[in-house]
């Protein structure tokens, strides 16, 4: 397991479309772990695999309720409305508002290649969301609602 270098939202390869993964194998399970440590040493919730600068469509997500790896996701359901801020670890220091689906509920498959469907609302709903759309090359800085990015620094300060 190792640490990898993020992304940052200047470079191109966060722009582009990732491809599906076809083949679980072992570089996909390294691939997951190192995901896992470098999302975890940067205090992420999140983290897609174009920000390690894999095109491939693979998400990882832990708002505190234990690890999800999703291989290939694709959101099946929404509902609901949710504005708040969001960051990312792309996009360093800096937070905007965004609106997200309050419930998302996602298919995808495990690092097994079993099928898993996975469900989640408020912080959960927002995470999953934000990491898939990095699949498709958007960033949250696409859906600002008010086309503002703030210093998490001022944010911290207002508190």
């Amino acid at each position: 397991m190792a640490l990898r270098a993020i992304r940052i939202s200047t470079e191109e390869i966060l722009r582009k479309k990732c491809k599906e993964v076809k083949d679980i194998n072992n570089k996909i399970f390294t691939l997951l772990d190192d995901m896992a440590d470098t999302m975890y040493d940067s205090n992420g919730v999140g983290l897609a695999a174009p920000q390690v600068g894999i095109l491939r469509r693979i998400v990882i997500v832990d708002v505190g309720e234990g690890l999800f790896e999703l291989i290939n996701p694709v959101i099946v359901e929404t509902s609901g409305e949710q504005i708040g801020d969001e960051a990312c670890l792309s996009v360093p220091g800096k937070i905007g508002k965004v609106a997200r689906p309050d419930y998302c509920k996602v298919e995808a498959l495990d690092r097994n290649g079993k099928k898993v469907i996975v469900e989640g609302k408020g912080l959960m709903a927002r995470a999953l969301c934000h990491e898939i759309d990095h699949l498709d090359g958007v960033l949250y800085i696409d859906r600002l609602i008010d086309n503002e990015l703030y210093d998490v620094e001022d944010c911290e300060e207002e508190q």
